[in-house]
């Protein structure tokens, strides 16, 4: 398991950083490498978010030494592990359990052994992981599609027309910090999350899927009165500290998947951004 450990710069220095320095910053564009675990470390409420394409043979979590001094992945930790490919499963203490697209599982702290596989090595699974330190254990619980807690906001007049399923958070599987779920954007609307907020009490991370090859997200972050933009391609990660909104636009119809960890797991808990204040 490869691990990239990250610092976030803050919301002054953000400022004079580089279109190159910023990407390095915020952006995870490499998560997802065939027959490999790839994951981030971030100081941003110490979340790690990573890649898995099993083809042949179960990949496994990991604890890295430097990173987590942990015996095992999830010996003080808590993951939510969505599938944005091919069927597969994922295997919790010897237990399997198939994750097909757009379900997600949680793994709560405790969980000796967790792996990744796929059903097919010619179409595979790609598993994509959040996780954040937790204090209780939480049983696994398998979120499936069509059982998601789902509300349909934004209007095509605004192009923001989307679905939000809601998948691990207080009314649905129970964990300690992580709330996590997917929006999906209607034929025609393109602007996620507008208008945008922030939320000091917790991070949040988006990862941009189903974009055309030639598509892009343009992302919006920063603090709300000086703004700079991130070009999001396919199977990219955006890392929004506290302090930052999180909004964006894109040349075509896509989904992402947003999990937050912090100190509040109330989906509403956002401070709202008025447009006309936006620099």
């Amino acid at each position: 398991m490869k691990m990239e450990l990250r610092y976030m710069p803050d919301q002054e220095s953000y400022r004079r950083m580089t279109t190159p320095d910023l990407r390095r910053a915020f952006i995870a564009e490499s998560l997802f490498e065939r027959g490999e675990v790839s994951a981030v470390y971030c100081d941003a409420d110490r979340a790690i978010i990573g890649g898995a394409v099993p083809t042949r043979k179960t990949l496994r979590l990991e604890a890295t030494k430097k990173e987590m001094a942990a015996a095992f992945f999830n010996e003080r930790r808590e993951v939510g592990i969505a599938n944005i490919g091919g069927d597969g499963s994922v295997i919790v203490d010897e237990v399997e359990h198939p994750v097909k697209r757009r379900e997600m599982i949680y793994v709560g702290r405790g969980a000796r052994k967790v792996g990744m596989a796929s059903d097919r090595a010619r179409d595979p699974a790609i598993f994509y992981f959040v996780s954040f330190p937790a204090h209780a254990p939480y049983p696994v619980n398998l979120c499936g599609y069509d059982t998601a807690e789902k509300t349909t906001i934004g209007s095509p007049d605004a192009a923001n027309r989307r679905t939000i399923n809601k998948y691990i958070h207080a009314g649905g599987a129970k964990s300690c910090q992580l709330v996590m779920g997917l929006t999906e954007l209607e034929i025609g609307s393109v602007w996620n999350s507008m208008p945008p907020h922030t939320h000091s009490r917790r991070m949040e991370v988006y990862l941009y899927f189903d974009l055309e090859p030639d598509s892009a997200v343009v992302h919006l972050m920063g603090t709300p009165q000086e703004t700079r933009n991130l070009i999001v391609r396919n199977n990219q990660a955006v890392i929004s500290p506290n302090w930052s909104i999180h909004c964006g636009a894109a040349t075509s119809r896509y989904s992402f998947i947003w999990a937050m960890g912090g100190e509040n797991q109330e989906f509403s808990d956002m401070d709202q951004v008025p447009i006309k204040t936006l620099l």
